[in-house]
């Protein structure tokens, strides 16, 4: 579910607002939302639940967020066609490459 969840907020419309910077916030979404669908208790369920709610908000993630957030979605067609081919360049990687450095490195335990 959870990389259907991920498929889904990178197919949205909303994708091409996202930054670099959000990556890493939707990442820890993702992680929270994985938790949801392996809790083990319906209490935790809930919890990751509530906690899944308040950081969608941050992303857009329902219609009303999009809304206190100032988003709009094209709706004429000219808007559409700019959006369907900025939306025809690459999607971002849902993993770093192999090649690049893992940023824990520099960590040392003391």
């Amino acid at each position: 579910m959870t990389v259907s969840w991920w498929a889904d907020i990178w197919s949205s419309p909303m994708a091409p607002e996202f930054d670099d910077s959000d990556r890493h916030g939707l990442f820890m979404l993702a992680v929270l939302v994985d938790a949801f669908w392996n809790a083990e208790t319906p209490t935790a369920a809930k919890d990751l639940a509530a906690e899944i709610r308040q950081q969608g908000q941050r992303f857009g993630l329902s219609p009303i967020d999009r809304r206190r957030l100032q988003w709009e979605i094209e709706r004429t067609e000219e808007a559409q066609d700019k959006g369907a081919r900025r939306r025809a360049q690459p999607p971002a990687p849902a993993k770093p490459s192999k090649s690049a450095a893992d940023p824990r490195s520099v960590l040392r335990a003391v």
